[in-house]
């Protein structure tokens, strides 16, 4: 076993570093921390030196130094669901571009681990933390956030705290398009399945009523059948719809997964969607274009939503006392072979 060289040996320092490059201990302490204020020749130099020496900076250290993390915790409820992973590409390519590490959780709709998730991001010392609630959250979570010090946006599903960022999908407005939609192809029995409680929920069936409502049709609550705002859910909710309500033609879904399920059990009865029945999903996620039929679907663009989460995070980070900002993405129709 050959030796090990004197650099291996003990940790290298910036002072190891500054002796092998030529330069001071300020400039190799600068580079290291990735200041601008060095000239670029310089800055290789450096860099190079620390490479051959095998220096390994020691981020944590510089933070407790200087009182500043480049972590953020993102928490995420159900990645089960393709739309949140796309959300958290957008919420990471943000975040990265900007010098941040991301430390991801997820809670499963799971209470009790969303708050032990919190407060581990707390320990660690994040410098902010973007949260999609669990389902059933207390509003007093921002509050809890907060007193802690720690900046904080609120995605996807909102809560009823005035004093927070958030940025979310007009769920009622895509609805409303989604059905608008079925009523322009000459549709009047339209259901809506999937979903079961929340917000979002609730946004959406706001927006498939007013739209009913706005065309002179009366809304039949027995024609929404709540289920598990997933494909096994959606296929539970479509076979119940089928079976209650068999003059319907059209539905609008809680979400794509639940259109997924949906497309599942009309074959299941020989019909397809586009021919025989009419499906709407909602979310646009990346699955959606390669459906069989490929599905009609209200966009709401969750990578970009993503982003935006990531914006007002750093906003908020920079700007610890402005005012809290709120970012509602507008939908879009993409239509495609199931309607």
């Amino acid at each position: 076993m050959p030796p090990k060289s004197p650099a291996a040996a003990r940790q290298v320092t910036i002072l190891d570093i500054a002796k092998e490059a030529g330069v001071s201990k300020s400039t190799v302490s600068l580079v290291l921390q990735g200041s601008e204020l060095i000239k670029a020749g310089t800055a290789e130099k450096v860099r190079a030196a620390a490479q051959r020496l095998g220096y390994v900076y020691n981020r944590q250290a510089a933070e407790l130094r200087r009182g500043t993390s480049n972590r953020i915790g993102v928490v995420i409820n159900d990645l089960l669901n393709p739309f949140f992973a796309e959300v958290l590409v957008g919420i990471e390519r943000r975040l990265v571009d900007a010098g941040y590490v991301v430390f991801m959780a997820h809670t499963n709709e799971n209470l009790a681990r969303q708050q032990a998730v919190l407060t581990a991001m707390r320990e660690q010392g994040t410098a902010g933390i973007a949260l999609c609630p669990a389902l059933g959250s207390d509003p007093s979570v921002v509050d809890t956030v907060q007193s802690w010090g720690i900046p904080l946006v609120v995605m996807i599903r909102s809560l009823d705290h005035a004093n927070v960022d958030f940025c979310g999908s007009d769920n009622a407005a895509g609805v409303r398009l989604a059905v608008g939609h079925l009523l322009d192809k000459g549709h009047r029995r339209i259901g809506f399945v999937g979903g079961e409680t929340g917000v979002v929920m609730e946004d959406r069936l706001e927006g498939y009523r007013s739209a009913l409502l706005a065309a002179g049709i009366e809304v039949d609550d027995a024609l929404v059948f709540r289920s598990r705002p997933n494909r096994e859910g959606g296929h539970a909710a479509m076979t119940a719809l089928l079976e209650a309500a068999p003059r319907v033609s059209a539905a609008v879904s809680y979400n794509d997964l639940v259109a997924f399920g949906a497309l599942s059990a009309l074959g299941d009865r020989g019909l397809r969607a586009g021919k025989d029945f009419a499906l709407m999903g909602f979310d646009n996620v990346l699955a959606a274009a390669h459906a069989n039929p490929p599905l009609s679907t209200v966009d709401v663009r969750p990578g970009e939503l993503g982003e935006h989460a990531a914006t007002l995070l750093l906003e908020r980070i920079e700007a610890p006392d402005r005012e809290p900002q709120t970012y509602l993405g507008a939908p879009q129709l993409v239509l495609r072979q199931s309607t």
